[in-house]
């Protein structure tokens, strides 16, 4: 189901050089993941994360530039709301941030994935790094020359949300012309696995080292961090519309993208399988609450609270780690269905349940879940779309993983204040678990789609 039809592709399957053409046209065969034979039946390697993709220079070089960036992301990420929170002493401007953050992204996310279908994408990914890139190094001023101005910080984190919603369309449509179609699985298993890394490592690196070099220094540290992106995509190979792409990109081009997802009923399942999942079964909202009420925290927060967080980020990596039976998986919408009930359950479980431990197990289960729903649902897009609507898209997708757990946060919330939080908790998972088989039932060529034959 990929589009492989026309234009200059960009590098080989197994190959250290950039200019080589697409393995999917020319035909090269995907390297082994494992030895043959019965014996390879059982080895344990064939559930180890696969490493093919790094085979491939290009995806090898975008791959470990995103190993830093995505703890320097996060060291900001951290930054930006205990700054506001220095500067006004109310948690209220705190939760103004995320609407002043969430807009722009929305926005330029869906625009910036119909430039990402009009030019060449690797000049845009230079583009919109390097807007991130100035934004933390003036993020990092800010701090340093103690300007204390709330607006200018709001000012600075739109801005940057507005490069990273162009950023990301661009770099999730690229990965399809430098990786094979049969090692997608793998390649977006890998970069999950990095990003959530990153969400547990970030933090814990932030609050160790704000008392130490200050909180400026971490916008610092993501700016130049920033710069080892800015290398990797500079090395990339030319990224061009293939024929027949749109070479403009207005209004008229971003709502043609929605009308093609409209009709694409596999790419809008896979949309709606994500909304799903999160607005109804994400009460991250509740944790505060939970970790006070059903686990023994004080009042000002404690161990709970930590683990709460951490669990489903921590679940995520370590089924990364075990991904390597990914790349083996032909029905790719089984493989979502299957991981977005399984998280249901988990929720339900972790709703459930009167101990720590068993919650956190609950959360980690939920965590392996989503992280094979994101690599999966990551795939049918990159494979079930055409490459001149890729950048489309992923701006979609952008918005849904956005907006959905903070549509979550306000139904959780207000559910768990009316209903309390066993019922909330637990009654969202099971309506995960029921709206994501009436959806199947309603769409079930979403049940049967396959992926790229190998």
């Amino acid at each position: 189901m990929s589009d492989t039809a026309g234009g200059e592709r960009d590098t080989g399957a197994s190959t250290e050089t950039e200019d080589q053409p697409d393995p999917r046209e020319a035909g090269a065969a995907v390297p082994p993941a494992t030895p043959t034979g019965r014996r390879a039946r059982w080895n344990i390697r064939r559930f180890v994360v696969d490493t093919r993709p790094l085979s491939i220079l290009p995806y090898r070089r975008l791959w470990t530039s995103t190993i830093i960036t995505s703890v320097g992301s996060q060291l900001t990420a951290v930054a930006v709301p205990k700054q506001i929170y220095d500067i006004t002493g109310s948690s209220a401007y705190v939760g103004l941030s995320g609407a002043v953050a969430l807009v722009p992204l929305i926005v330029f996310a869906l625009w910036g994935g119909a430039i990402a279908d009009a030019v060449d994408r690797r000049k845009l990914m230079l583009f919109t790094n390097t807007g991130i890139a100035i934004t933390s190094l003036l993020l990092w001023a800010q701090a340093a020359a103690g300007a204390n101005s709330v607006w200018l910080l709001f000012g600075l984190l739109a801005l940057q949300q507005a490069c990273a919603g162009m950023n990301q369309p661009a770099r999730s449509a690229s990965i399809p012309r430098l990786v094979p179609a049969p090692l997608l699985p793998a390649a977006n298993a890998l970069s999950s696995t990095v990003f959530q890394t990153g969400s547990i490592i970030g933090p814990l690196l932030a609050g160790a080292m704000i008392p130490v070099v200050g909180l400026s220094t971490l916008y610092l540290i993501d700016s130049i961090a920033l710069t080892v992106t800015l290398w990797a995509v500079w090395k990339l190979p030319p990224l061009p519309p293939l024929d027949g792409a749109p070479r403009r990109a207005g209004l008229r081009h971003v709502l043609e993208g929605f009308a093609y997802l409209a009709t694409r009923k596999i790419l809008l399942v896979s949309f709606l399988a994500d909304v799903i999942a999160m607005v109804l079964g994400m009460p991250r909202a509740l944790f505060p609450q939970m970790a006070q009420e059903t686990f023994g925290d004080p009042p000002g927060g404690g161990f709970a609270l930590g683990v709460l967080y951490a669990a489903i980020p921590v679940g995520a990596v370590l089924g990364g780690l075990f991904s390597g039976a990914f790349s083996r998986i032909r029905r790719h919408g089984v493989a979502v269905v299957g991981a977005v009930c399984l998280w249901g359950l988990a929720i339900v479980g972790f709703g459930l349940s009167p101990w720590l431990w068993l919650a956190a197990f609950f959360l980690g289960v939920a965590g392996v879940a989503d992280l094979v729903s994101m690599v999966f649902r990551g795939t049918i897009m990159q494979s079930a779309a055409t490459d001149e609507m890729r950048g489309r898209m992923q701006g979609v997708f952008t918005v849904v993983v956005a907006g959905g757990p903070r549509l979550a946060d306000l139904g959780h919330g207000m559910a768990g204040a009316a209903v309390g939080t066993t019922l909330a908790v637990s009654g969202g998972g099971i309506l995960v678990v029921i709206v994501m088989l009436c959806a199947v039932a309603a769409f079930p060529i979403f049940w049967r789609y396959r992926g790229p034959d190998h």
